[in-house]
């Protein structure tokens, strides 16, 4: 058993239209601590037809929800808000048990998360249209923006609560009910949510939470027309899916998908903050992020001290399960994880590169890695054009500028970057270079709630956070009115 104070907060079912319910089938998927290989629980394996039920429900709720004012419903948000805070340490010990992450990055990841509900119930309330000066006489010409609808959420296994909140908060603050889909290695922390706001009085209906097969859910979610818009983050390669599946009924997509960050230090940088920079964009949450630092590039003038630098740093990593006291990396999500790491460090290796620290699996076993350090590392290796997603940090050498920017563009992701340089020209140049959506400039750790977080190229479609992350969710109406 979890030493959990609030026991309700582990539930093991569904939550459909207010109701806690199981598959129609009967049939459950296994959950497991990816730290220990233990069985946590089971939740339902639910389908297309629950899914259907779920849109029905949400459909019904809507129109309620819709018409309250948006100061209601921000007052029954903000309840929601104050009592996920009020568990954080129950919040954040589901988290680390399904997901594997230190516990203070779990407590993090709690307010990080609740802090997406406070914003958008607060931003919601400036949602403003425009009144447009008419180009003829009696006319008057005004522009509102209103809920889009239901929304569908699919959410990935490496935030389990952020990813979730950041979707679901806009939604409801608009006045758009949403089914949500939760990883099926993490859906814990996505029923506590339910519960949480089951006990804050967001009505039945207004939020689903679906467990069970990804597919198959996916599937009625992108068919189904009552559906207006899917909000999904994960791999490229099923976000491209979805807006294929999407097409058939025209949904409004929102897609935060694979990274694939470099992370620049030019020689004029301060090294040891950006050491700093790079432990945390590096190493956090195991390197399972898709903002983390997948590409280091080193200026050829500073390599090797940064690489000295940096491989003592590292080698002072803590790596255990997450419930444990100063744990400062927990294990990979699964088997599939360490396998892909090791395969990329063998190409690597393979083709010249060499490890300075780390490079195999830990001596705890399981999916724990060591994390990992790789040197003269080129652009004809794995790691230079795919998502390692794990702890490793492989160090290519530039010349110029020119060089880096040209390195950290050749790829076809665009979700965040990173550089350090304490020149404000290049700063400058350098930022609006980088074909990114988002980018670090002598930082490594970017999100926060009240910036806009989203990629461009095959990095994704649409922003998270912020005022321009309301709009997502909106419709925008044109009404011209005339014999005025």
């Amino acid at each position: 058993m979890l030493p959990l104070k609030d026991t309700r907060l582990f539930r093991q079912q569904a939550y459909l239209n207010g109701q806690w319910v199981n598959a129609d089938s009967g049939k459950t998927i296994v959950v497991t601590n990816p730290a220990t290989g233990e069985i946590l629980g089971t939740v339902p394996e639910m389908g297309a037809v629950e899914t259907q039920r779920a849109i029905t429900a949400a459909q019904c709720a809507w129109a309620a929800w819709r018409d309250k004012t948006a100061k209601e419903r921000a007052q029954v948000m903000r309840g929601w808000y104050n009592l996920i805070l009020e568990n954080q340490n129950d919040l954040a010990i589901l988290m680390t048990a399904e997901q594997g992450k230190p516990l203070a990055e779990s407590k993090g990841e709690i307010n990080y998360g609740a802090a997406f509900i406070e914003w958008f119930a607060e931003e919601a309330k400036r949602v403003y249209g425009d009144v447009i000066p008419a180009n003829k006489q009696g006319q008057r010409l005004v522009v509102l923006k209103q809920a889009i609808g239901i929304v569908a959420a699919i959410t990935p296994w490496n935030f389990p609560m952020a990813m979730i909140t950041r979707k679901c908060a806009p939604a409801l603050a608009v006045g758009c009910p949403v089914v949500i889909k939760p990883a099926s290695q993490t859906p814990f922390s996505a029923l506590a949510l339910a519960e949480l706001a089951d006990r804050a009085g967001i009505p039945a209906g207004i939020i689903n939470v679906l467990t069970g097969n990804a597919r198959a859910i996916g599937g009625e979610m992108t068919a189904n027309p009552l559906v207006r818009k899917l909000s999904f983050t994960g791999s490229t390669e099923i976000g491209k899916s979805l807006m294929q599946q999407c097409a058939g009924t025209v949904k409004k997509v929102s897609l935060e998908l694979g990274g694939n960050a470099p992370f620049i230090v030019f020689d004029d940088a301060d090294i040891d903050k950006a050491i700093i920079g790079a432990i945390a964009s590096k190493y956090r949450n195991a390197g399972q992020t898709c903002v983390c630092a997948n590409r280091l590039l080193i200026q050829e003038g500073i390599y090797e001290t940064f690489a000295e630098k940096l491989a003592i740093a590292v080698k002072q990593l803590t790596v255990g399960d997450g419930l444990q006291a100063d744990i400062q990396q927990g294990p990979l999500i699964d088997m599939h994880a360490v396998e892909k790491v090791e395969a990329h460090i063998q190409d690597a290796v393979a083709k010249g590169a060499r490890i300075v620290c780390g490079g195999k699996r830990h001596v705890l076993g399981k999916t724990f890695f060591e994390p990992t350090i790789l040197a003269d590392v080129t652009s004809d290796m794995r790691v230079a054009h795919e998502e390692t997603f794990g702890p490793v940090a492989p160090l290519f050498r530039f010349k110029t500028e020119a060089e880096a920017i040209q390195m950290a563009n050749d790829t076809e992701f665009g979700l965040a970057a990173y550089f350090y340089s304490r020149d404000v020209g290049r700063v400058w140049r350098v930022a609006e270079a980088l074909e990114y959506g988002m980018v670090g400039i002598n930082e490594g750790i970017i999100s926060t709630e009240v910036a806009p977080f989203g990629g461009i190229k095959e990095s994704g479609i649409g922003r998270e956070g912020s005022k321009y992350g309301v709009d997502d969710f909106l419709e925008i109406k044109y009404l011209c009115m005339g014999g005025i």
